[in-house]
């Protein structure tokens, strides 16, 4: 017999009833029946019962094991008592009696339990990672995270594309986040940087005629953290394809994205890849308050400037009256009572504005009609019961009260709303309120129960503008991936450089960005152009982007391509909120590594070896 295992904890059935087998696993829990001792016993495979009572040779071995020992076992199959059989898991028919044992691995008394649902501080399950992993919730995820890749490779394969592996030590690029920066030992003074993505490597791979390239690649930013977000490393689909346009690209990753949340979404319903609408990006900003929109609420917001301008609101007037300002409606099915709005309007203060303005309709009452026409409500109920007056609707809150009923009839019918319907509203430059419009059409949805939990809503964003000014300094930069072609080419950027668009794309879903790509710049004379905007002279973009510069000279093809990120697409599938519930060995929220001591100082002979010295921080 092998010296562990006959059987994995997940294999026995009835039919091995007799048999004589031998298990190695865990101890999940012991549980003590009035001298017969009942174990689970547990593998990465699954979960079998195994008894001991005072017949068996090593009952008293057996009574000294505890919870995550390490245990092998020798026993005879028995089947269970009908009474018994537990149905929840495949061995549940039947147990194994121990008839020998012996202990792999002991262990002391566990800084948390890997049995049942507990929750424990991050400090605690990151320090301890290697127990926390045990738990069934962690080996599903990381199953489910092994099965994804794996699905997604075969996918890629069977669409022509060949996983090509790309450097891991290379030189700084910007990416949009800082590098993490390694010290040549060979060249003193001189550093390589980790990929913040593969994305110069992929281009140049098209420049050597690959036509297809895709990678399950490891990428590195010295980013913040945040839930959704690794502060050191993440893992993303990187693909690339030549001779191609943007809707090609579309064409080709859609399927593969929604075959994937097919297979693994448990049922919940996936938007067909050919339905994925294409959403401008100013146009996301106006109708969600950001570019990674979540599809499932149904709520959009609109612009209601006009309604506002030259009212008796006497704040937003004036606002209206500033350049570059407006007024925005989220609309609230459903949503139309003075307590929902009072809570939404608190939510906004929380979030750092004044507030929100609102509107609610009701149907109209006797004593606001008989306020409005002055006569007695006893009146009004009289002409309400003769046919003279019918009850229409009515708008409340304070700003119906100050624009009076023509206004706020007005913004009724353009955000198409009804009796029990409410709206809420935000002014001033757009930069300052959007993102917490956003949260608030998210928060809205949520309450009132209109997004669609059981659902996976994708949308393709499009139309990125390729700069942006500073404010302050007046000096235009990339707002985006400098790498992207620019729609329109060369005659683009002779323009106003905030009008220029890109072939640059991001697809949302559920909220989250999973995948930003582009059409890329393959054109030397357009790429030094649209850096000469940003203030990039020649000079520097040959000295930072001498390859791929260089390589461009030599009959580069049209490429795009896009990034698709792993540890995102996991955590939606398994409906988590963090990302640290999909990754094995995550750092916590200051960047740390509490079980491996990460980041540490180094050595006095590490720092002479690389002739480097560490300054102290200054207070």
């Amino acid at each position: 017999m092998h010296p562990y295992r006959s059987h994995t904890c997940a294999d026995l059935r009835k039919g091995n009833v007799g048999d004589t087998v031998r298990l190695s696993g865990w101890v999940h829990r012991v549980r003590d029946h009035g001298g017969v001792l009942f174990i689970d016993l547990r593998d990465h495979f699954g979960v079998t019962q195994v008894l001991c009572d005072p017949d068996s040779p090593v009952f008293a071995e057996v009574e000294n094991v505890r919870s995550e020992w390490c245990i092998r076992i020798d026993g005879n199959v028995k089947a269970r008592d009908e009474s018994l059989v537990n149905d929840k898991i495949p061995t549940g028919e039947v147990e194994v009696f121990i008839r020998d044992m012996e202990v792999l691995g002991d262990a002391p008394e566990l800084p948390l339990i890997v049995f049942g649902d507990q929750e424990y501080p991050e400090e605690t399950r990151l320090r301890y990672r290697f127990l926390d992993l045990r738990r069934e919730a962690m080996q599903n995820n990381m199953k489910l995270r092994s099965d994804v890749v794996a699905s997604i490779r075969k996918r890629m394969w069977d669409l022509d594309f060949r996983e090509y592996q790309t450097p891991i030590i290379t030189a700084s690029s910007p990416e949009g986040a800082r590098d993490f920066l390694v010290p040549s030992r060979l060249h003193p003074g001189k550093f390589y940087a980790l990929p913040q993505a593969p994305q110069q490597f992929k281009q140049l791979l098209m420049v050597s005629g690959f036509d297809k390239y895709f990678q399950i690649a490891p990428c590195f930013r010295d980013e913040d953290p945040r839930a959704d977000r690794s502060p050191t490393d993440f893992y993303q689909l990187d693909m690339e394809m030549s001779f191609v346009t943007q809707q090609d690209v579309f064409d080709t990753v859609s399927p593969v994205i929604a075959g994937v949340f097919e297979e693994f979404g448990q049922g919940r319903r996936v938007d067909a890849a050919a339905d994925w609408p294409q959403i401008s990006y100013r146009d996301a900003a106006l109708w969600y308050g950001t570019d990674k929109p979540d599809l499932r609420n149904p709520i959009k917001m609109q612009d209601c400037s006009d309604h506002f301008r030259g009212s008796g609101f006497a704040i937003f007037a004036k606002l209206l009256e500033h350049e570059g300002t407006e007024i925005r409606a989220i609309p609230a099915p459903t949503g139309g009572s003075r307590k929902f709005c009072d809570r939404m309007n608190a939510f906004a203060q929380k979030e750092g504005l004044p507030g929100m303005g609102y509107i609610f309709w009701r149907k109209q009452s006797a004593d606001s009609i008989a306020q409005e026409q002055g006569i007695s409500v006893k009146d009004v109920n009289a002409k309400i019961k003769a046919g003279e007056i019918v009850l229409g609707n009515e708008a409340a809150g304070p700003l119906a009260k100050n624009i009076g009923p023509e206004r706020t009839e007005a913004i009724r019918e353009q955000l198409g709303l009804d009796v029990g319907d409410a709206a809420f509203f935000l002014g001033g430059k757009p930069d300052a309120f959007e993102r917490v419009a956003g949260l608030a059409r998210d928060a809205i949805g949520t309450e009132l129960n209109l997004t669609d939990k059981d659902r996976f809503a994708f949308a393709w964003i499009v139309d990125f503008p390729i700069y942006e000014k500073d404010e302050e300094t007046g000096r235009v930069d990339f707002e985006h991936n400098p790498f992207s072609m620019p729609q329109g080419g060369m005659d683009a950027l002779n323009g106003d450089p905030l009008d220029v668009l890109g072939y640059q794309y991001d697809l949302a879903c559920n909220g989250y960005e999973l995948v930003s790509g582009a059409i890329r710049n393959h054109k030397p004379e357009i790429m030094f152009k649209a850096f000469e905007i940003a203030g990039y002279g020649k000079d520097e973009v040959e000295k930072r982007f001498g390859g791929m510069v260089n390589a461009f000279t030599y009959g580069a093809p049209p490429h795009g391509g896009c990034a698709a990120g792993i540890d995102r697409i996991v955590m939606l599938l398994a409906d988590q909120d963090n990302i640290r519930e999909v990754i094995l060995f995550p750092m916590n929220q200051r960047a740390e590594d509490l079980m491996m001591d990460a980041p540490s100082e180094p050595t006095a002979e590490q720092l002479m070896e690389l002739g480097l010295r560490v300054l102290p921080r200054e207070e």
